[in-house]
């Protein structure tokens, strides 16, 4: 059995640890709260330009943008990772890393490769560990996702679509379900599909200034642009719950092992009184 003493510096050093677990928690529930209300607010905008986006791509069939056509066939995959910047939020990073991991050898294992676009340090850092074409990147997003930010890696992978560099664009990040629930998931981007943009009600018609073509290709793009907006506002919700749940857990952790630490230290300074009490005891009977 460890002496009194280690038994006490453990203690201390754990009683540390739930201290730092502890303000780990109340400051992820702090931002978990802001987070989820940044999500939710943008929500009704994607909502929106999804329908403009609808009708627009509907009312003018004789113009069909490159986002709304499906290739043939498929040879390169355009991939975008969106995880987090920081651990310690339990296995957030590693279920939206595996899951992609998964689909790569999928694609592979068809003769296909992809390009890759990472939003996050965990990310970038799980594919160059791969050896991934990684063409485009954007690490220390901080606590609020900002389009600016966003913009430039967004551009490269959405260029490189329209250039014929790859066939499909594909999104990977963790969606928000509630606060003890985040999933990963894929969706695809690009070409946008007929349940991803929707079909609109009744039939519609527009007189477009300066022409159809110039106004399809900026409401597209502003709508990507939403869609990615919207995953890294869902992420770092996701992010945020994770990270306060596993802090939780960790210092509820850190409790239990207090508490059976003081348990051992008791009976060791027990013991240790017992055994001097033993040694005086019969020390009077030899006198």
């Amino acid at each position: 059995m460890a002496g009194s003493k280690e038994i006490r510096n453990k203690i201390k050093s754990v009683q540390s640890t739930r201290k730092i677990t502890k303000a780990m928690e109340m400051v992820a529930a702090s931002k978990m709260r802001k987070a989820q209300d940044r999500m939710r607010a943008a929500r009704p905008y994607g909502e929106k330009i999804r329908n403009v986006a609808a009708h627009l791509s509907h009312a003018n069939p004789e113009y069909r943008h490159p986002f709304l056509v499906a290739r043939d066939t498929v040879k390169r995959i355009g991939i975008i990772v969106i995880t987090a910047d920081k651990g310690l939020c339990g296995g957030l990073n590693t279920n939206v890393q595996r899951l992609a991991l998964t689909h790569m050898k999928e694609w592979e294992a068809k003769g296909e490769s992809f390009d890759v676009c990472c939003f996050g340090n965990r990310g970038l850092g799980f594919m160059q560990r791969l050896g991934a074409n990684v063409i485009s990147s954007a690490v220390q997003l901080g606590d609020r996702p900002q389009m600016d930010k966003l913009v430039g890696a967004t551009k490269a992978m959405l260029d490189g679509y329209i250039k014929d560099r790859f066939d499909r664009l594909v999104i990977f990040y963790t969606k928000f379900i509630n606060t003890m629930k985040q999933e990963p998931v894929m969706e695809q981007l690009l070409p946008l599909s007929g349940e991803r943009l929707g079909s609109p009600t009744g039939s519609w018609d527009y007189i477009y200034e300066p022409e159809a073509k110039t106004v399809l290709d900026q409401v597209l793009m502003r709508y990507i642009e939403a869609i990615i907006y919207q995953a890294v506002a869902e992420n770092m919700a996701s992010e945020q719950s994770a990270r306060m749940v596993a802090m939780k857990a960790a210092s509820d952790n850190a409790n239990n092992v207090i508490a059976e630490l003081t348990l051992v230290y008791n009976k060791s300074r027990q013991a240790a009184i017992t055994q001097e009490l033993s040694e005086i005891v019969a020390g009077a009977a030899a006198v």
